[in-house]
């Protein structure tokens, strides 16, 4: 009878716990309309002076379905690559791991990098990082202050990239 009534409690209890999940993607989904929001404040040619004092490159364009204008700006793209010193040991890489997420995290929190992740195959090109930062050079600099690259682990190779400014991925 005990073992039952702990089940029931149990049971209870989780059934009345709200889902984490949700939570999580209904609190993304709001900060990423309150993200949105916090852009349509500022007018288009606010932001397009901002983003050329800043040393952006920048262009725009009249959507003919919505009639919005849409800001589009130069960003770049690391690609990471497989590096040419892959010798270190388990421990000597899993340290280098860490240093790499921890410097990815940091790129990102600065505000220097807007999205990073790796490859899902075991390719050559091991992940990507888009820097929004005004130059290639920039770019570049951050890109190889990573440990992994540092190390050899991983090797730079940085392309230009145009996406619409304040748009999200779906």
């Amino acid at each position: 009878m005990k073992i039952k009534i702990t089940l029931v409690t149990i049971v209870l209890a989780f059934c009345s716990c709200d889902n984490p999940k949700e939570k999580v993607e209904e609190n993304t989904f709001v900060e990423k309309e309150e993200q949105t929001l916090e852009v349509e404040k500022e007018s288009v040619a606010e932001l397009k002076e901002k983003l050329t004092n800043d040393g952006y490159q920048i262009f725009d364009y009249v959507d003919e379905k919505t009639g919005d204008t849409v800001l589009m700006q130069q960003y770049f793209i690391a690609f990471l690559k497989r590096g040419a010193n892959r010798s270190q040991n388990k421990k000597e890489a899993d340290s280098l791991q860490k240093l790499h997420l921890a410097h990815l995290g940091s790129m990102y929190e600065k505000g220097f990098a807007d999205i990073s992740g790796p490859f899902g195959d075991d390719g050559d090109i091991r992940g990507i990082t888009i820097y929004n930062v005004p130059t290639q050079k920039m770019a570049d600099s951050l890109a190889n202050m990573d440990p992994m690259v540092k190390a050899g682990r991983l090797a730079i190779e940085i392309h230009p990239w145009w996406a619409a400014k304040g748009f999200s991925l779906r």
